[in-house]
This record gives C-alpha cells, structure tokens and sequence, in this order.
C-alpha cells in the first residue's frame, strides 16, 4: 500500500485539504490477490451489506464514469483486468461481467470454492455488478464526484473509516466535510477543491489515525462502542488512506478512489523518527480534533507509549 508518511504526518498537526498533483503515469488502482485480505472483506460487506455500500442518487447516471474507470483499470493493469468498452473480465479471478450486467464464470478462482466472486456479484443488482468487481478486483473504494453540482451523487464504498456512505451519498461536498473537527479550511474551499479536482489534473491525498479496530471495515454500525476501553496503545492499530481523483473534466466529474490500510501499531510506528513525528502531531491535535477521531480516552498514554519510542 502507498501511504507517504513523510508528507502526511506533520506537526503541528492542522486539518487541511492537502492535495499534492500526480506525476504523469503513477497508478492509481492496486490490485487484489486472489483471497486476500482486502477481497475477503469486500466479499463479507458486498455480500451482506451492499444497501450501505452501493449508492446512487436517483436518476444519475454513472456509466460514462464507470467506462472511464474501466478503461484505466485496463490501461494501468493490463494482465489483471481487461475492458473491451462493453465487457469486463478479471482473469486471476475467472470471472466476467458483460455489457447487460451479466455474470460468466469463466474458469475456478484460486481460493475457497473457486466461485467467490461469481456468487458474490449474481444477487446483485444488473447496475452494481461491474461496480462490484471493480471493487473486488482493486484495493480502492469508488465514489464520484459531480463538478457541476457540487456533491456525490455515486458511491460503491466497502470499507468505509467510521462514517456511513448511505448518510453521504447525494450531499454537497460542503455538506459532507461539515462534521470534520477544524473543518473551517476545508469547507471554505470547497468550491474551489470540486472544481481542481474536476479539472484535467490528477490529485492525491493521505489520511490517517490510530485505531483500535483491526477491520478494513470500519462502517460506523460494526464499531465496539467500547473501544479504547479494550485497546492498549500497544495493541492499537494504524489506519491510513491513499486518496486519489481521475478527472473526467469533459463530464465536469471526477473519480475519487479510497485505498485503506491497517497495521498493527508496533509495526507501522517504529522506534526513532515515526514514533517522535506521530508524537508530535498527535499532541497538537485539539479537542475538537481528537474528540472527532476517537483519541480523547486514550490520548495520554498514547503519547506516553510514543515519547518512549522517540
């Protein structure tokens, strides 16, 4: 996974847009091994939750925009996924979706029964398939962002970090970053940040926090309320996102992709510079910020655990 912890842990910590531009040609999609652990929980959500991950204000029309994905998921990975305009295939999967939704098994996976994927995607809506294998084959969660009007109309988004995509589906970007402690930078921005990243250059961003959910998935409604009353700072996890955004500036729409990763704190921290960078970020966040990231309860000895890791 390609978080850049150098750009995205900094101190004093300020919550803030961040966006940085793209070199021509850096991949945006990473691609899943077959039974791996980001395809077996996009499996579990696809398959028993996909009214909280497959969204879509009624009356947009997204298949312009799942082409455009398409056709770069091919281009950047081309033994992986093929497109042909109509149908998608996965090959290290055995499985295809044709241009009217259909599903073909086309040969036996290589983990489990061999049909995971098939079965996975079959009770799906026609509209959702192609969506649902994107999102199987990559490691990346999909949402579309609408230049014109100002929101996200179209989300197809597994492994959400604590916040709910059937509350964000449809509202403005304003509306969506309104809970966001500190938000005052981001939201003033926000006109001005649908329209870079509707325009003709690529963009990408980092997040992160420590948590103590070990799940990719991390949907507000299968969160321990618990929590940091079970987890010790050295039993925490690191949660990180690589976000990116593929223009479609000829649809004023862009492609905003969400690659999520956890470690085990012990092991994404190490001892000397990580531990004293996060040390510090950490104890410059504000109330605010800490309370909207969960760290109020467990903010001191956090610190603690990371100024002896210094």
């Amino acid at each position: 996974m390609s978080f850049d912890f150098d750009a995205a842990v900094t101190a004093p910590f300020r919550m803030q847009p961040g966006l940085r531009r793209l070199a021509p040609g850096t991949p945006q999609l990473t691609p899943l091994a077959p039974g791996g652990r980001h395809q077996r929980e996009k499996l579990a959500v696809l398959s028993a939750f996909p009214d909280q991950a497959l969204l879509v204000v009624p009356g947009f029309d997204a298949s312009a925009a799942l082409r455009a994905l398409c056709a770069q998921a091919a281009a950047e990975h081309p033994s992986h996924f093929e497109w042909d305009g109509e149908r998608a295939r996965a090959p290290r999967f055995g499985v295809a979706v044709g241009a009217g939704g259909e599903v073909e098994q086309l040969a036996t996976g290589s983990f489990g029964l061999g049909d995971e994927l098939a079965r996975c995607l079959r009770p799906l809506s026609a509209l959702w398939r192609l969506p649902a294998l994107l999102s199987l084959a990559f490691a990346e969660d999909f949402a579309i962002v609408d230049g014109s009007e100002g929101n996200i109309p179209w989300l197809a988004v597994t492994l959400p970090s604590n916040w709910a995509p059937e509350e964000k589906v449809g509202r403005h970007f304003a509306e969506v970053h309104a809970p966001v402690a500190d938000n005052k930078l981001v939201v003033g921005a926000a006109a001005a940040l649908t329209r870079m990243v509707t325009g003709p250059e690529r963009w990408e961003r980092f997040v992160w926090n420590v948590s103590s959910n070990p799940r990719l998935h991390a949907h507000p409604a299968r969160v321990d309320p618990r929590r940091w009353e079970l987890t010790a700072p050295e039993h925490a996890w690191w949660r990180t996102e690589r976000q990116t955004f593929i223009p479609l500036p000829e649809l004023r729409l862009a492609i905003f992709t969400i690659q999520v990763d956890v470690q085990p704190l012990v092991d994404a921290i190490t001892p000397g510079d990580r531990a004293a960078r996060l040390h510090d970020a950490i104890a410059t966040m504000t109330p605010a910020v800490l309370a909207y990231r969960g760290l109020v309860p467990v903010r001191d000895a956090l610190l603690a655990w990371l100024a002896a890791r210094r």
